[in-house]
């Protein structure tokens, strides 16, 4: 039963480097849509920050 079980996995790794690794590559890249401006870094207005904390009194 070892024998087998190392025999599948012999075989299937020999399968999975079969695979020619061109056959991803085909086809043309994707493109942006023309109206695309790309991806904001920040999508929070000021109006929805928090208010700031007060700064601290000094002990007197």
């Amino acid at each position: 039963m070892t024998r087998f079980m190392l025999a599948v996995l012999a075989a299937s790794i020999l399968a999975g480097c079969s695979s020619d690794p061109r056959q991803a590559r085909r086809g043309h890249p994707p493109q942006d849509p023309a109206d695309y401006q790309g991806v904001p870094t920040d999508m929070t207005p000021p109006s929805m920050l928090g208010a700031p904390a007060p700064a601290p009194t000094p002990a007197q």
